[in-house]
């Protein structure tokens, strides 16, 4: 237990420190995924919305853990992540448009399965 608490630490780390995108966009993320789920609610009530939304997440950790695997903590260049070394030390520099595809198809698979499920 004590493991998986230190790899979700040094996961958060990452995600808060990371150069990938500016603060704005990390911000713009989370409003764009409020806004989503705000008018999925208003469009086909809580149930739907609450099936999506956990699907949605699931789906999107999975992808998390793929990318933390193929880049080996995100310490190597993988698929679209790009890392260079800086100072002697690797840093993440950028990701590219298939991790966002993958989050796009995340989003249109988790809104078929829940107006399947439901």
């Amino acid at each position: 237990m004590a493991k998986l608490a230190k790899e979700i630490k040094d996961d958060v780390s990452f995600i808060r420190t990371h150069t990938l995108q500016p603060a704005w966009y990390k911000f713009l993320k989370i409003f764009i995924l409020l806004g989503v789920l705000g008018v999925y609610w208003w469009l086909w009530g809580f149930t739907r919305t609450l099936v999506f939304l956990l699907i949605f997440l699931l789906l999107s950790f999975i992808l998390h853990m793929v990318y933390r695997a193929g880049t080996h903590k995100f310490q190597k260049s993988w698929l679209d992540f790009t890392v260079v070394e800086v100072d002697g030390k690797p840093r993440a520099k950028s990701i590219g448009s298939f991790y966002y595809a993958a989050i796009t198809i995340n989003a249109v698979i988790a809104a078929l399965i829940s107006h399947w499920l439901v």
